[in-house]
């Protein structure tokens, strides 16, 4: 599973089964490393459920993480160095095996178990658990991998809402400017002029408020949608694409989407924003997902390209995203980068092309489009040296 939590009481489940347990828990390192959190138990009653976090630094769990060895206690009613005996005394807890999660050489929690009545844990049995916990901590780090996966996939989408929201704006804002430019241009050319206090005078100095009124509401709309300048650094494009990809590993994985990568060795980095970019390269992904339904392939090509003939120096780096989707007519090849204000849909033209269309001006760079009805859709974008 790749859900944490429903990780964790597998984990749980499964170590009490092995070793004939009453109770088992996992507790996990908080961002601190500092204290031991309790994140799921098998058996376990009110008590331990309720119990405080423990300290690493003072805690007998805080030794085998140290350590990175196992522990165990005979009878941890009695036992000077286990810290919550009342809670044991209360939930029936005799005897304690305890082993590290590690990985990647470093603990990041503990695996327990406890006994009903006295026992001797064999070197097998310690052997067993300590096999379970190197598969668990491989699932918990995988999970949570995951976990921070779905975070990052969710603020894209609030930023690709905000970005489409301020092309939207801007649209709507230059709409209204216009007609509006010509009322006020008509309004000065009828100099209007009324004898003092005839009411119609009144009705005039309105109207020049309102429209002086309604022209800084669309200053307003103009300076919340235009976009940051982009913030140029080198930026490694076969990087960014292998991060994309695990990114949007899920995603394509339930469209039932397969990713082919063609990536240039040794691509020369190029001066771009790496958040701008990765945003412009995430909406080509998804824009590709939305036209296969079915499923298909998407192919990611990075090479570098000259524009001068006969020199081996490049000039420029090509990205193209190539799917298999149901493709697009010369009328939706001709709006896919324009108005976000549209009176049809396109279907698989995905709004979010207006955006990388954007992005890609801020960066000089060029946006082509190669596709036919039935024959799929490639993408490409070429960035300055």
């Amino acid at each position: 599973t790749l859900n944490l939590d429903d990780a964790l009481k597998i984990i749980t489940r499964e170590a009490c089964q092995l070793m004939t347990g009453k109770m088992s828990s996992v507790l996990l390192l908080d961002d601190s490393r500092e204290w031991l959190d309790l994140r799921a138990s098998c058996g376990a009653g009110e008590s331990y459920l309720n119990k405080p976090r423990l300290s690493v630094a003072e805690s007998l769990l805080g030794i085998v993480l140290r350590r990175k060895k196992p522990i165990q206690v005979e009878n941890v009613q009695t036992s000077s160095r286990y810290q919550n005996v009342e809670i044991a005394r209360r939930e029936g807890l005799i005897s304690l095996v305890s082993v590290p999660l590690v990985f990647g050489g470093q603990a990041i929690g503990a695996l327990s178990v406890y006994t009903g009545k006295p026992h001797v844990f064999s070197n097998e049995e310690i052997r067993i658990l300590f096999a379970l916990a190197d598969l668990s901590a491989i699932a918990i780090e995988k999970a949570r991998l995951y976990e921070r996966i779905v975070d990052v996939e969710e603020q894209m989408r609030q930023n690709e809402k905000l970005s489409a929201l301020g092309l939207l704006a801007a649209e709507v804002a230059h709409e209204i400017r216009n007609p509006l430019t010509v009322m006020k241009m008509l309004y000065h050319s009828l100099d209007l002029k009324f004898p003092k206090g005839d009411p119609r005078a009144r009705d005039a100095e309105m109207m020049r408020e309102k429209m002086e009124h309604l022209n800084k509401i669309v200053e307003q709309i103009l300076d919340f949608a235009r976009t940051a300048e982009p913030e140029f650094v080198p930026v490694s494009l076969n990087e960014l694409i292998e991060e994309l990809g695990l990114l949007t590993r899920h995603k394509l994985t339930q469209q039932n989407i397969q990713l082919a990568r063609k990536l240039e060795p040794e691509l020369p980095p190029v001066m771009a924003d790496p958040t701008q970019l990765e945003q412009a390269f995430l909406n080509l992904i998804l824009n590709a997902v939305e036209a296969m339904p079915n499923g298909g392939q998407l192919t990611i090509v990075s090479r570098a390209w000259s524009a001068s003939e006969g020199s081996g120096k490049p000039t420029h780096v090509v990205v193209e995203f190539k799917d298999t989707g149901h493709g697009m007519t010369k009328e939706q090849r001709a709006r896919a980068f324009t108005s976000l204000i549209q009176t049809t849909k396109r279907k698989g033209s995905g709004l979010g092309l207006a955006i990388v269309a954007r992005i890609c001006e801020a960066h000089r760079a060029r946006i082509e489009i190669k596709s036919n009805p039935g024959r799929g859709t490639t993408i490409g974008i070429t960035l300055p040296l």
